[in-house]
């Protein structure tokens, strides 16, 4: 049972993760609500590893949750779970791009996903904001780095190191 139902929750999560890995956030932490798979603060180092790391965040999470959950064969079925949908889609836009590519609707429809694509990934910053911006020092080093990277305008592994750095020497 728990194979079908992790089968189940990644495949949805895959179905409408339009835009990339962070618009799975947004489900994940839904995910991290209803089941005990994983939890909010996993969830927010998954992320902050996700980002550092190569692979998609849906991807790491569902393989993550999957091992938790149920083990390696677990894992297997969540990741599988959450990449079949995406497979499926392409296999079928590529199909319809090919007939449909000068059409002005389709250029409408994939202008029209657009927001709801920006507001997922608005959304998911803003859960991980939550998290991980929890003290008046954890805010100040943010915006500190936010303002240095639109100054200077540096390599963002850069400032990556530089707040990796700082998170350890201020125990954060």
């Amino acid at each position: 049972m728990i194979y079908l139902l992790l089968f189940f929750e990644f495949f949805k999560i895959g179905l409408f993760a339009i835009g990339g890995g962070l618009v799975t956030v947004p489900f994940l932490f839904d995910l991290a609500e209803r089941y005990d798979w994983f939890t909010t603060a996993e969830l927010a180092d998954m992320i902050a590893v996700s980002e550092s790391t190569p692979g998609p965040i849906g991807v790491n999470m569902a393989t993550f949750s999957g091992f938790k959950a149920a083990g390696i064969s677990g894992a297997v079925t969540a990741t599988f779970g959450l990449v079949l949908p995406s497979v499926i889609i392409m296999i079928m836009v590529a199909k319809l791009m090919q007939r449909y590519s000068g059409n002005t609707r389709t250029h409408d429809i994939l202008g029209g996903i657009r927001p709801a694509v920006l507001a997922l990934i608005l959304f998911a910053g803003l859960q991980i904001g939550k998290i991980a911006l929890t003290g008046s020092l954890e805010v100040l080093m943010f915006a500190a780095l936010l303002s240095m990277m639109r100054i200077w305008k540096q390599s963002p592994v850069l400032y990556l190191g530089l707040a990796a750095v700082l998170g350890i020497a201020l125990k954060l």
